[in-house]
């Protein structure tokens, strides 16, 4: 039987990913601007997905660079 992990962005079931809270977004960005795994990120499947909408909103309205720091 496999023990079920915690998102960490999963709070009362809810999926709490923003587009305007920068920071927690260039933690999850690699310095090449790429995105991190699930794995490396420690989100679910609903929420790497939602952090992937996040941050591709972030970079068209500017707050995230599309390419390195």
């Amino acid at each position: 039987m496999a023990t079920q992990r915690n998102c960490r962005f999963m709070k009362e079931s809810r999926c709490l990913v923003d587009y305007k809270d920068v920071r927690t977004l260039t933690k999850l960005i690699t310095p090449q601007g790429k995105l991190y795994s699930r794995k490396r990120s420690g989100a679910c499947s609903f929420c790497q997905r939602r952090i992937k909408i996040a941050v591709k909103r972030a970079r068209y309205l500017g707050l995230l660079p599309f390419v390195g720091r």
